[in-house]
């Protein structure tokens, strides 16, 4: 979590949050990682553009042309890259910014679990075209190749998303390392727990108790007041979590 001193800069561009995942060897994954993280925070707050989606992506090519330089520059780094999904809170809204197959995913009361996120994976890919189903792909040999990775390529194409917030909510932000051992069900066992920390144990201890070889990496955020109400930026397409009404279900039947 990132969010600045200054109380003027904190008000215009809000809190911060982010998980990256980094990938091309332990010693290189980690540094890919650590330096989009810091880069990215950075660029964002010295960024002076008031429209938070494209001050969020203009940070994220930031990120993108650093870790890209080092990997060309240093023998060591050659080949390293990292997934990159980030949540800032501004009044009540989430801007999300997401490459790669790091997840964000949202729980209200009285809903089911969303992802807000879309894998940039080879399955995920094969599961939003109908050629593989959601149980297929969790076995799959290839659900570990990503389709997008910051610090791969010289530019990268970035996703952004924004979504109304109300007390209760509960936003995660996790590595494949969460998501690929455990199924939404227990995601949202785990986030109905009072507190977050527990919850954050919860689910980290699931996922290792599952065999869980790879990097678990989780972040909670839960809004317990009242957000203050401000205007969405524009740049950034707006989830809309449906109703619970009669129409709501309707809508969800047939979409």
């Amino acid at each position: 979590m990132c969010a600045p001193e200054d109380d003027e800069l904190a008000d215009r561009k809000g809190a911060l949050f982010a998980v990256a995942d980094g990938m091309g060897g332990a010693s290189a994954g980690e540094h890919a990682s650590k330096l989009a993280l810091h880069t990215f925070a950075a660029c964002y707050f010295a960024d002076a553009r008031e429209n938070i989606p494209e001050s969020l992506a203009a940070a994220l090519s930031d990120a993108n042309a650093k870790v890209y330089e080092e990997a060309q520059d240093n023998p060591m780094y050659h080949g390293m890259g990292t997934t990159f999904s980030s949540v800032v809170i501004h009044g009540n809204y989430g801007y999300v910014t997401q490459v790669g197959d790091s997840r964000v995913y949202l729980v209200r009361d009285g809903h089911a679990l969303l992802q807000l996120t879309d894998d940039h994976s080879l399955v995920a890919e094969q599961v939003r075209g109908g050629y593989i189903s959601e149980e297929d792909a969790r076995n799959h040999a290839l659900k570990n190749l990503i389709t997008r990775a910051v610090g791969i390529k010289e530019t990268v194409k970035v996703d952004q998303f924004v979504v109304r917030l109300k007390v209760g909510d509960t936003i995660l932000i996790c590595s494949d390392g969460l998501s690929n051992m455990l199924r939404e069900s227990e995601i949202a066992e785990a986030l109905a727990l009072d507190l977050l920390q527990g919850a954050a144990h919860v689910l980290v201890g699931r996922a290792l108790e599952q065999g869980g070889p790879d990097n678990i990496t989780v972040g909670l955020i839960r809004v317990v007041a009242a957000p203050p109400k401000v205007r969405a930026h524009e740049g950034a397409s707006e989830i809309a979590l449906p109703g619970k009404g009669l129409w709501a279900r309707i809508a969800r039947l047939f979409s």
